[in-house]
């Protein structure tokens, strides 16, 4: 089963259940699937679904905290819940002795020595951690090494 066939078996799950909040967060998935295959007019598979999900709870993470500091808990805890949501979808993150390892090898195979190089090493690292990891820390992770190297 594709995982866009398991976010629709949801959605109809929670549409038959009642429960609203959830219908309406996987709705919004589902839609954003749907906008993704138009733009792109290529059929999406499971990466490129991850890849939705992983912009949608950036987007969630952000207006948590512009709603937080707004004082405007209601909608900070909406965000929270399709953030909830959202993230049922997503690969089992790696630990980070895991993203080191493979931080470590693509130093290696790239043959990066200075941080003028960090292109070519994130280029190897992110299908590896696509979706199991946060980028933003992969890449100071990255920039750590490299600098160190130097």
């Amino acid at each position: 089963m594709t995982l866009e066939t398991r976010i629709d078996d949801d959605w109809k799950t929670a549409m038959k259940a009642g429960e609203k909040a959830r219908k309406e967060a996987l709705s919004l998935l589902r839609a954003a699937i749907k906008q993704k295959r138009v733009d792109e007019q290529v059929d999406i598979d499971d990466a490129a679904v991850i890849a939705v999900i992983e912009k949608m709870l950036k987007q969630r993470k952000d207006s948590i905290t512009q709603y937080e500091a707004a004082k405007r808990q209601d909608l900070a805890d909406v965000e929270k819940f399709e953030s909830s949501v959202l993230a049922t979808y997503m690969p089992q993150g790696l630990s980070a002795a895991e993203i080191e390892a493979i931080v470590s090898a693509a130093v290696i195979e790239s043959g990066a020595k200075a941080p003028s190089d960090m292109g070519k090493v994130i280029a190897l690292v992110k299908p590896q951690v696509a979706g199991r990891a946060d980028m933003g820390e992969v890449s100071k992770l990255v920039k750590a090494r490299l600098s160190a190297a130097v």
